[in-house]
């Protein structure tokens, strides 16, 4: 029987403050007020999803709609999976916490191949069956929709409550963009391209459908008719993999859509727990025009459109004061062709310069690094430094139209050098079309010479660690058409693991051929490998299965290929089965300004995704590959030539490119006000469901608050100055506290009140202030002051125990634990050593609380109402060298002097007892 989702978010669940929908930014619109409901579903855990830059953006627009509401959902940590299908809860939305079956529309974001097995799961915890025909069978004829017999995952029906009105299922991305046809049995339709301004056309498009009574079919043919929207049901696979529309009133090709990034719809959720990418993130230009031959997203974001940079400036100023990040992240495909980089970056630094931010950047173009890029990196720490060579000689940079030199590579990582960099990541492929051994030994060779020529006397040799991934071929790229072998990826990397052994300073990491033959298996496949995809879900692959084991995971999909009778396919990446290098194309005479060829039929025949219409003529992929037979290079078109792409023009716009403007001069990092003005010590509370946040959450959520408050707080020196944020006692994760302490010291003097009330203002509602006093800033702080705590505990008789005993039993075992002079406890110390404590000297006062109700159901665990209850209140040694007396440890004296198994069934911290 489904339970509500309060009392599924219980401290025994891993991070469960991920699962509240209370973070800075959440939207809680009226449910009775929206004509439309979304669910914007990540297919990742919490940290992943709710960090990324588009779900962020997508959210922000779809709740700024007219009498349309939009909640979020991620893909829940396995332990909270299992009690959802244990208790047969379907999963939910986090605003609302609504099952995600009450929503009119779930979109779910698909930019990785082997991400579709979460998407399932999410749909079976759902309760929402998983492809569009069984949906669509459920509106016409809801008893029986499965008719195949089949079951989820764990062999129950994955439909626990089938029904008629099931949420319209879509994905996007650059996955559902590039290739959607071996996930189109699940979705229902798939949005292509940037979503900011297709998502709202859908949205009115399915408001005037819901306000006409259109079914489900008329409905989906009615988003048939937005541009950017593909309708699966409506289009048929020949034989060959090709797609083709089964009716006439759908377009022959589906457009893929193109907005103009808009930088404050990146300023949004800012989670309680630490997530990937724990800073704010602004784009400063989509799209890339620099053409690399394998490089699938440079081809699916054509354009390049820079933003303003006046617009990005304001917007970071804007996001790092309302946020209360201390890090920054400028965001493109290729950040350091946005010429403005290096002034926008310095006009941030200098703006921010008194609150201690940083700015990392993405992989950079080792070509366009100089110091004017290196003076903007970092803040009081050095980031990381990344750049992408791609290849080990000059001829494969030329193959795959890199467009580095030797000389531009060398210069690059010697600035990085001489502007204090010891340490810096490098990427590279191999199985490049054209690749031969003397290529791969290229990159250990270019390593070595690397590190040679930077040599620097009186520093550090220079340290590399570098990531050998596989090359994919992925559709609508020059290479879309080779083929690669997984037998001769094991070769070479066996190859270059044994030259990079014999140099010092380098760490390689291989990625694993097996990851990279399903991404290909997938990534370029048709229809056929839907039950691929399903049955590898059905037999544990998924997000879990690849973090916990490999082994485990690849073995699904092996599996499922082998039920699917598709081995054929898959036996075909391992051995190879062309190399488009290998291509005979004959040039002939034409008058046309691009050059004509008879192609090798190979290319000529029909593929799985030419019905998607991305703007890139294939033609033009077809030249490119004889420029990468012939190692010609392309110039990058957005700043010289036009390279007869097909993109320009007025269904995806032009490149837009700003002139930079002039670099400010630097007004120097950030110096920590480290003066020790003014000392406020702080009573707060914690409770309701700011229970579940931890005491490292609850540390960063301080940090943020002070700086959105723009308190001016003192920082420690030394390298990494921190703010002085003192907290008295870490609270334990599910516990509520009204007597909480944190110190707060300040650079400079403010009147009390002033302080309080813009502490206040920025403190969530569950953090609530009891009182603030000022004390002596060279006094000791109430960490060192603290002596002891008073709780009040709930407790019962753990459930399979005698009869609940009533208050005078209560009495006895108290009185027995007071008068004793000795209850031993065995802890383990730091160090891993066995040491005996007494807790009965840690103890000074227990007594019954006879007049106290029951905490609230929401702020304890699941309190049957068969089991007695009491509430006891103690005052117990809380010393920050460990001497506690921690409510387990109290529960543990009962136990002893009673004979009986006692249960916590929650505690409150009243209030902590400093030294006078």
């Amino acid at each position: 029987m489904a339970v509500s989702v309060e009392k599924l978010l219980t401290p025994e669940i891993i991070k469960p403050a991920r699962y509240l929908g209370n973070e800075l930014g959440a939207v809680h619109k009226p449910w009775e007020e929206a004509e439309v409901r979304w669910v914007l579903t990540y297919p990742e855990v919490y940290e992943v999803g709710a960090s990324n830059l588009g779900h962020i953006i997508l959210y922000n627009i779809l709740n700024a709609q007219f009498q349309q509401l939009c909640d979020r959902a991620y893909l829940p940590a396995p332990d909270l999976a299992q009690k959802l299908r244990e208790t047969q809860t379907p999963l939910f939305a986090l605003e609302s916490r609504r099952s995600l079956t009450d929503f009119d529309i779930l979109g779910f974001s698909l930019s990785y191949e082997l991400g579709a097995t979460n998407i399932l799961e999410m749909l079976d915890l759902a309760g929402i069956p998983l492809t569009w025909k069984e949906r669509l069978c459920g509106e016409a004829e809801v008893q029986g929709c499965r008719g195949d017999g089949e079951t989820g995952r764990h062999g129950e029906n994955s439909t626990q409550n089938p029904k008629s009105n099931y949420p319209l299922i879509f994905a996007g991305g650059q996955t559902a963009t590039s290739n959607p046809e071996p996930y189109a049995d699940f979705f229902d339709f798939m949005a292509l391209g940037d979503g900011e301004e297709v998502l709202p056309e859908i949205g009115a498009a399915l408001r005037e459908g819901k306000a006409a009574g259109l079914s489900r079919e008329e409905l989906l043919l009615k988003l048939a008719q937005v541009p950017g929207v593909y309708v699966p049901m409506f289009y048929d696979m020949a034989e060959d993999g090709s797609v083709h529309p089964n009716r006439p009133d759908v377009p022959e090709r589906i457009l893929r859509r193109v907005a103009t990034p808009v930088p404050e719809h990146s300023i949004g959720l800012v989670p309680f727990v630490e997530t990937v990418h724990n800073r704010l993130t602004v784009e400063i230009r989509r799209g890339c025009t620099r053409g690399c031959r394998f490089c699938q997203p440079g081809m699916l974001t054509r354009p390049a459109r820079d933003v303003e940079p006046e617009k990005v400036v304001n917007a970071i100023e804007k996001g790092m004061r309302e946020t209360g990040y201390n890090e920054f992240s400028l965001l493109s495909l290729s950040c350091s062709d946005y010429l403005a980089l290096p002034a926008v970056g310095m006009e941030i630094k200098n703006r921010l310069k008194d609150e201690n931010i940083s700015l990392s950047l993405p992989s950079q173009r080792v070509d366009r690094f100089d110091e004017n890029i290196a003076n903007i990196l970092g803040g009081t720490r050095q980031p990381s430094l990344t750049f992408a060579p791609e290849a080990g000689t000059q001829r494969m940079r030329d193959v795959v139209n890199k467009g580095l030199t030797n000389e531009e590579l060398l210069r690059g990582i010697k600035t990085a050098v001489e502007q204090g960099w010891d340490k810096v990541k490098l990427y590279f492929m191999i199985g490049l079309p054209g690749e031969t051994d003397v290529d791969v030994i290229g990159i250990a060779e270019t390593l070595r010479w690397l590190r040679r020529e930077c040599t620097m006397q009186g520093r550090k040799r220079l340290n590399f660690t570098v990531t050998i991934s596989n090359f994919t071929p992925k559709p609508h790229t020059p290479f879309q058409w080779h083929s690669v072998s997984t037998e001769e990826f094991l070769r070479k990397q066996q190859l270059l693991r044994a030259e990079l052994r014999r140099i010092k300073g380098v760490k390689a990491n291989f990625t694993d051929v097996r990851i990279s033959a399903m991404e290909d298996f997938l990534g370029r496949g048709d229809r056929r490998l839907a039950p691929v995809v399903r049955r590898a879900w059905e037999l544990g692959a998924g997000m879990d299965a690849w973090m916990e084991s490999l082994e485990r995971a690849f073995a699904a999909w092996e599996q499922a290929i082998a039920d699917s009778n598709v081995d054929w396919k898959y036996r075909q990446i391992k051995e190879g089965e062309w190399n488009v290098m290998d291509s005979q194309n004959e040039r002939i005479e034409s008058k046309r300004k691009r050059p004509q060829y008879s192609w090798d039929e190979r290319l000529n025949a029909r593929l799985p995704w030419d019905h998607i219409n991305t703007g890139i003529d294939k033609e033009w992929l077809k030249g490119d590959l004889q420029k990468a037979l012939e190692a010609t290079i392309v110039p990058d078109c957005a700043f010289e030539g036009c390279s007869l792409c097909g993109i320009c023009g007025t269904e995806f716009g032009q490149n837009v490119v700003y002139e930079p403007p002039p670099i400010p001069t630097f007004e120097g990092q950030f110096k920590p006000h480290t003066e020790r003005a003014q000392r406020f010590r702080v009573k707060l509370g914690k409770v309701g469901e700011l229970r579940l946040l931890s005491h490292l959450d609850l540390v960063r959520l301080f940090d943020r608050v002070v700086r959105r408050a723009a308190l001016p707080v003192s920082f420690t020196g030394g390298y990494h100055p921190m703010p002085r944020i003192s907290i008295a006692s870490a609270l334990s994760l599910g516990m509520t506290s009204s007597g909480e302490v944190v110190d707060f010291e300040l650079a400079r003097r403010i009147d009390i009140e002033e302080f309080r009330a813009k502490l206040m203002e920025k403190l969530p509602g569950d953090i609530p202030v009891y009182g603030i006093e000022e004390v002596e800033v060279r006094s000791p702080s109430a960490n060192k002051l603290l002596e002891k705590a008073e709780y009040v505990l709930t407790v019962a008789l753990a459930q399979g125990e005698d009869s609940p005993p009533n208050t005078e039993a209560w009495q006895v075992w108290i009185d027995r634990a007071i008068s004793s002079p000795e209850i031993l406890f065995e802890k383990t110390t730091k160090s891993g050593k066995k040491k005996e404590v007494n807790l009965r000297d840690r103890l000074f006062s227990l007594t019954i609380e006879p007049n106290l109700p029951l905490v609230k159901e929401n702020q304890q665990e699941s309190i049957s109402s068969s089991i007695k209850a009491v509430k006891l209140r103690y005052i117990g040694s809380c010393k920050n060298d460990g001497t506690v007396l921690k409510p387990e440890h109290l529960v543990y004296m009962l136990d002893r002097v009673s004979g009986q198994s006692i249960e916590l069934l929650h505690a409150h911290r009243e209030r902590l007892i400093l030294e006078e």
